[in-house]
């Protein structure tokens, strides 16, 4: 048998998944986001803690992300636009889905990549037209896949890397949000 070394430790994570079978009290994560306000439309935002598993944790260290505007909307493009995060987190959870399904399933990867559009009409956000959705119309998500495995195997790694992620199910389902002032 060949050894698959995509770098998931898949028997952890299998591990886990039984242990909270038992304790779906562990299984309620809070994640969490600080955002502060810089100058224009420039924010900083850090991660660092997060609950999980009943108790506090923290990352290994804190990561920091500046969002701006580019120039072309009068801004100082310091940094991607907010939704362009949202790009950024579906395309690393559908990624990871992919290597973590492909470890588990005995398939060597040699590279994945994918490629996340979403279509996003700004007359919205604008205030140009109220009629005009304020967030994308649409994202397409293009993956290529060179692994040893047959076109269906890799279709298969990606619907099920789509079916387990966080990120695309928070997309594509009613997620209720709250916005309240301190």
């Amino acid at each position: 048998m060949t050894t698959v070394a995509n770098g998931v430790n898949v028997q952890a994570l299998l591990d886990a998944r039984e242990v909270l079978k038992g304790a779906p009290e562990a299984a309620q994560f809070t994640w969490r986001a600080s955002s502060t306000w810089q100058d224009g439309v420039h924010s900083t935002t850090t991660i660092q803690n997060y609950f999980g598993l009943g108790e506090e944790q923290s990352h290994k260290r804190e990561s920091v992300f500046d969002a701006d505007h580019p120039e072309t909307f009068a801004a100082t493009d310091n940094g991607i636009t907010p939704i362009e995060y949202l790009l950024v987190g579906l395309a690393s959870c559908l990624t990871a889905g992919v290597a973590s399904v492909a470890q588990n399933r005995g398939i060597q990867l040699r590279s994945v990549t994918s490629t996340v559009e979403g279509s996003h009409d700004i007359r919205g956000i604008l205030g140009v037209d109220s009629e005009v959705r304020n967030g994308f119309s649409g994202i397409k998500v293009t993956f290529t896949i060179d692994a040893d495995a047959s076109k269906q195997d890799i279709e298969a790694l990606v619907a099920q890397s789509q079916k387990r992620s966080a990120v695309f199910d928070a997309l594509t389902n009613p997620t209720d949000v709250t916005v309240e002032v301190a």
